[in-house]
């Protein structure tokens, strides 16, 4: 789950970690008032949404008065803000953060993760701040720096320093370092986020780190024993689709290819997904019905892929182990019956009662194909959506 950033900063702020003022405002007759509890004569306008690329896309501006704040204000509050990392349907824009822009200096990334593969906590730091981070590992990746903390541990003073040194801080900007690693040690456990990304943190020409830009993911798996976090949740920012798995306990993500497709168990939702690109076809979505599902669970999946105007076929691939390839067929047979399908539909069925389920679809007359295997589903639901070389 995705903070916006200025919920974000709320709580890097409560951890002790500098940041500009600033305000949250929801209506452009709100501007004028924030700008005179900040103060000062120049303010920048920050669209909030959960998407980085805003600036190059006209959602953050420097305004050098009130007036001119509160003209940003009516343009963005209401509007649909498209960047690189929404795509063109873009976000709605319903809060604005207003601050005080700092005199900057230099500007830095910082970031705090999980990382699986050695098992620990890592920061991610580079000089080459207020860029994507992806873009600078890929072409600059010696300017990428990393310090990794075991669970429960705080960095070593020897690493800090090290990081420091790499980052080109000196002096008091070591210590203030220090203690923001600590703050967002705390932070990430307290909150069982997975990312929180500091971009840019910058250091002012006074010499301070503020961390100008911020980002944080909460664990979803964690919600349940972070309330006040579960409680910031903005359903605008999220797929509609996604959202609506979620209120039936379905795993969905939507992607952008045009093959449906509703499998059980993640680790066979990935490699049935592979075996439809090996065909040449590009799945619309991953979606894992679960391994104890219900029929009227399965017939909302069911209805969840057929929403989606790119999906040209679905391919339905069940091994029932848990799950009974009989209440599988039922709930396909009841969605089909609900929502009137217009595109094709291949079905595998393998495991428990898959003889009864087969059985079931193939009495019903309604218009679906069985395949023995997922192979042979693969390429057929490929060649149905018009696509590969199946």
């Amino acid at each position: 789950m995705k903070l916006h950033e200025y919920q974000s900063k709320h709580y890097l702020r409560a951890h002790g970690i500098a940041l500009p003022e600033g305000e949250v405002i929801r209506r452009p007759e709100e501007a004028r008032a924030a700008c005179a509890r900040l103060g000062g004569a120049r303010w920048v306008v920050k669209a909030q949404v959960h998407a980085g690329g805003r600036g190059k896309a006209g959602g953050v501006v420097l305004a050098d008065s009130p007036e001119r704040v509160e003209a940003e204000a009516r343009r963005l509050l209401g509007s649909t803000l498209a960047t690189v990392q929404t795509g063109a349907a873009g976000l709605p824009v319903e809060a604005l953060l207003i601050e005080h822009p700092p005199v900057i200096a230099r500007e830095l990334y910082l970031s705090l993760l999980v990382d699986r593969e050695d098992e620990c906590l890592l920061f991610v730091a580079s000089a080459a701040g207020g860029m994507d981070i992806e873009t600078v590992a890929a072409q600059t990746p010696e300017r990428i720096l990393r310090l990794g903390v075991a669970l429960g541990e705080q960095p070593e003073p020897e690493a800090v320093r090290a990081l420091a040194e790499g980052l080109g801080l000196e002096g008091a900007q070591r210590a203030t370092l220090g203690a923001l690693l600590a703050g967002l040690l705390r932070l990430f456990i307290e909150s069982d986020a997975s990312l929180i990304e500091i971009n840019p943190l910058v250091v002012t020409e006074a010499g301070e780190l503020l961390a100008l830009d911020a980002k944080i993911e909460i664990d979803d798996n964690a919600l349940w024993r972070q309330l006040e976090l579960a409680a910031l949740r903005d359903p605008g920012q999220e797929d509609a689709r996604e959202a609506q798995a979620r209120a039936h306990d379905l795993n969905y993500i939507r992607l952008d290819g045009s093959i449906g497709c509703m499998v059980n168990g993640a680790g066979l939702a990935m490699a049935t997904m592979d075996l439809v690109q090996r065909h040449g076809g590009a799945p619309a979505n991953f979606l894992d019905v679960g391994g104890g599902t219900t029929a009227a669970r399965v017939a909302e999946a069911f209805k969840l892929i057929l929403s989606d105007d790119k999906v040209r076929a679905v391919l339905v691939n069940i091994f029932g182990g848990i799950v009974r390839c009989d209440l599988i067929a039922e709930g396909i047979l009841q969605a089909m019956r609900e929502v009137e399908v217009r595109v094709p539909v291949v079905v595998r069925l393998e495991g428990t009662r898959a003889e009864e389920g087969r059985a079931m679809l193939g009495a019903s007359a309604l218009a679906l194909e069985s395949a023995a295997s997922l192979d042979e589903a693969a390429a057929r639901v490929v060649a149905l959506a018009g696509e590969g070389a199946a």
